[in-house]
């Protein structure tokens, strides 16, 4: 019975990968908010507020297609 869940355990690598997808979401959501709801953006000086919306918007969308691909991965041995 045990040996049924030794292959469940994820390698170093799939963890590192894991974690770093994670934190590739937060950082993408995070700048999308902060471009929207931050209205003097450093980096978005002089741009109108609705292309300011529009890319933070992007920005968020694209954060969850990652989030979605990332839990959707193969987990080890189901490839």
């Amino acid at each position: 019975m045990y040996k049924k869940f030794e292959d469940r355990q994820k390698s170093p690598a799939r963890r590192f990968l894991l974690i770093i997808g994670i934190v590739m979401f937060a950082l993408y959501f995070v700048m999308g908010a902060m471009i929207i709801f931050w209205p003097s953006f450093p980096l978005m000086q002089g741009v109108d507020i609705k292309w300011k919306i529009a890319f933070g918007v992007l920005l968020i969308v694209y954060s969850f297609f990652r989030f979605i691909r990332l839990i959707k991965q193969p987990q080890y041995g189901e490839e």
